[in-house]
């Protein structure tokens, strides 16, 4: 039956460029009596001019919601449509094609849910509404991902109604379906030339031979949305018995078939992440319990497939020709989103473009590919099911002021304009092929296509050039970059010596790095005092030869300075806006190099840090403090010297994720906190569980620096609050050194 629905690809459709879409995260999903609105968490529902950052980007649609529990959450009578009536309107002004979406992950008003046998009726009313009152849409997702929302609210009982059985799904996945068709079908009494682009999770499951029935079932389930839209659940379909004996009638199974409730898409819309994948294996041993379940005949690890499939997976481009192949309607990637580090974000981005068009070019009728989580999202760490303010950036981050552009917006613009993304963190495929993606003994998956696995980057790629060979900083740049598969070249001062222009201009000619992080530096205050000529010199007239010679080689320039560029005189964080007003010769070289830096090369990146702790090496303050309580030494720190320490990790992340975003100027990086030095010794010490009973607490001027400290330097930020808290910073610290 589902024949008569199927479209072959128009050449015609070839002639238009692939489009670019965009979305907003905006789950609005119930958790027992408790709404969690993703629209008020990302402030969009409050910032209208939002809309214009959206356009600049060049897109062509967005997915957008107009969603029945925030317009009407009181019934269609008491409805507000002020917030939709403005943005939508907006939209319109802005060239942007809304598709419009109903429900997102939601089970309605309070008045009723997914197994409300009138909730079809219930939406289609609404869906009504939205049409009479805005006829010039075209689009519409009803409902998105319907399989998805099934499972988390009847399987799994993650959200309402919270079923756990069979039968509380299926009647969830058949009620969500027949609303899609209802809604659609009063839609198109308003605008006939309605279009319906249903959006599903089509993750594919792994297994051992052992649980390949289960991967079978599975790998047919994920099918279910759709088959039911385009009526292809008959007698004969492999689900028709499953669905029977999850205990739905026939009679309910078979208005599936029926003209009035087949409701084929008009676009098909795949949402794909890299966790969608799974692999099954009953050799439990070999996996964490919290990974452990099974399905009453046998107990199995549903574990993510990228994690130990040998192989790889089959990639997007694999599961938009099997889409293809089983439809033959037209399909558009509708989610492209990665909670990742931002070279990561940039390579799923390209990579699932790549797949597109190269699959498009081959008959395939591939329309768009969105960038997902415009605004990132919260808590889906926790798929949502509760207020933990776990935040994961998109194409712009919110802990700025306002949203800001990260370097997906960058990419988005040259793919909408048919520029082809060129960004040198590219060159490395991401960690999903890479080796250290494997966290657990691999396993063969025959069905999943090779891929390779990199231990190094590409020799071919532009290096990321670190200055500073032998300090804390620059090995810990080394380290992440690594992990993080950034090519790169970590440099001594016999490679490069940054006070010799000669020097740097003839690396940089050499090794050609698409930036440089000076990691270098003169650290020891107190010394400072007695050989100012060279703090200055290592600190100012180095930076800024480095500067000069960047500039005109157009490489990118990431440096740092110091807290103790400030006098103490405030009382409240200093921000980058702050004047300065060093005590001592440090904090004066650091000053000189930060008008010289910017003077010299305004692109450049200078971020302020202070009091760095980590665990890999073993003369930080946190690492010496510990060691010294622990043996039972006495350790002296400041009582009254207030600062905002820093874990090097979190700084190096954030430091690359702004130097990838091309960011320039001065930024301010800590860990979220203000703490005496003392008390920093205290925290860490109750973290490890270490006796405190030899720590000595005394003014700074009773300790004998020759330089003198402010009383307070604590760093804030106008420009963005990128760093975890400092409490989460020392947990994290002792995972690592244990």
């Amino acid at each position: 039956m589902a024949s008569a629905f199927n479209s072959t690809l128009n050449t015609a459709e070839l002639k238009h460029p692939l489009e670019v879409w965009a979305g907003v995260e905006c789950t609005v999903n119930r958790v027992g009596e408790e709404y969690f609105d993703q629209l008020e968490r990302n402030g969009h529902a409050t910032r209208l001019d939002d809309l214009d950052l959206f356009a600049e980007l060049g897109i062509h649609a967005i997915r957008y919601p107009v969603l029945w529990e925030r317009i009407a959450p009181n019934g269609l009578e008491n409805a507000d449509w002020s917030w939709a009536d403005e943005r939508l309107e907006r939209l319109r002004q802005l060239g942007i094609r809304p598709i419009v979406g109903l429900v997102h992950h939601g089970s309605g008003p309070r008045d009723t849910s997914l197994v409300d046998p009138e909730f079809p009726e219930k939406l289609a009313v609404f869906a009504r509404a939205v049409a009479d009152r805005y006829p010039w849409i075209t689009h519409y997702t009803p409902i998105n991902e319907p399989l998805t929302t099934a499972r988390f609210s009847g399987t799994y009982g993650h959200w309402y109604p919270h079923g756990r059985d069979d039968l509380t799904f299926a009647r969830a996945l058949l009620g969500e379906c027949r609303a899609i068709a209802l809604a659609m079908q009063v839609i198109r009494e308003v605008v006939p030339n309605a279009q319906l682009v249903q959006t599903e999770d089509l993750g594919k499951i792994y297994s051992t031979p052992k649980l390949a029935y289960q991967a079978e079932f599975e790998n047919e389930r994920r099918w279910l949305s759709f088959d039911l839209l385009c009526g292809r659940i008959n007698s004969t379909h492999p689900m028709w018995g499953y669905l029977h004996d999850c205990g739905v009638s026939e009679a309910e199974l078979e208005i599936f078939l029926q003209n009035k409730n087949i409701c084929p898409p008009d676009i098909i819309g795949i949402n794909h992440y890299l966790t969608s994948d799974r692999f099954l294996d009953e050799n439990l041993e070999n996996y964490p319990a919290w990974t452990h379940g099974g399905n009453g005949r046998d107990k199995y690890a549903d574990v993510e497939a990228v994690r130990v499939c040998a192989e790889g997976l089959a990639g997007p481009r694999t599961l938009l020709q099997q889409t293809w192949e089983r439809y033959k309607l037209p399909i558009a990637v509708t989610e492209v989103h990665l909670s990742c580090s931002r070279e990561e974000q940039l390579r799923w981005l390209n990579e699932v473009w790549n797949a597109a068009r190269e699959i498009r070019e081959q008959g395939v009728d591939v329309r768009a590919v969105t960038a997902w989580s415009l605004l990132g999202s919260y808590d889906w760490n926790s798929l949502v099911t509760r207020s933990a303010g776990y935040y994961e950036s998109g194409v712009y981050d919110l802990r700025s002021p306002r949203p800001r552009q990260t370097a997906i917006a960058k990419m988005v613009r040259d793919l909408a304009s048919g520029r082809q993304p060129n960004h040198p963190v590219l060159d490395t495929p991401g960690w999903w092929h890479r080796q250290e993606r494997l966290l657990y003994p691999a396993v063969s998956c025959p069905s999943s296509s090779p891929a390779p696995l990199l231990s190094h980057s590409p020799a071919s790629s532009r290096p990321l050039a670190i200055v500073g060979a032998t300090g804390t900083l620059g090995r810990a740049f080394a380290r992440l970059c690594e992990v993080r598969g950034i090519t790169y070249r970590l440099l001594s001062r016999k490679e490069m010596d940054i006070a010799n222009p000669a020097s740097v201009n003839k690396v940089l000619a050499e090794l050609k790095p698409w930036a440089v992080v000076n990691a270098a530096g003169y650290v020891r205050v107190d010394d400072a005092e007695r050989e100012p000529d060279i703090c200055l010199q290592v600190n100012a007239e180095g930076p800024a030869i480095l500067a000069a010679a960047c500039a005109q080689h157009d490489v990118a320039l990431l440096t740092f300075s110091s807290d103790l560029v400030f006098n103490g005189a405030e009382s409240n964080p200093y921000v980058e806006t702050d004047s300065v007003a060093p005590l001592n010769v440090y904090g004066c070289s650091k000053v000189l190099a930060e008008k010289l830096v910017l003077q010299t090369y305004p692109a450049s990146l200078v971020i302020r840090t202070s009091a760095f702790f980590g665990p890999w090496d073993d003369y930080n303050f946190v690492t010496i403090a510990l060691r010294q309580l622990a043996a039972g030494n006495t350790f002296v720190a400041a009582e009254d010297a207030i600062v905002s320490p820093t874990y090097v990790p979190d700084l190096v992340h954030a430091s690359l994720d702004l130097l990838i975003d091309g960011e320039n100027g001065l930024w301010h990086l800590a860990n979220k906190g203000a703490v005496a030095w003392a008390d920093l010794a205290r925290l860490a010490a109750k973290k490890a569980g270490v006796s405190i009973s030899s720590l000595i607490s005394l003014p700074t001027q009773e300790l004998g620096f020759i330089a003198p400290r402010p009383a307070y330097s604590v760093l804030g930020s106008n420009r963005g609050e990128l760093m975890p808290h400092l409490d989460s910073a020392i947990s994290r610290y002792l995972e690592e050194k244990s």
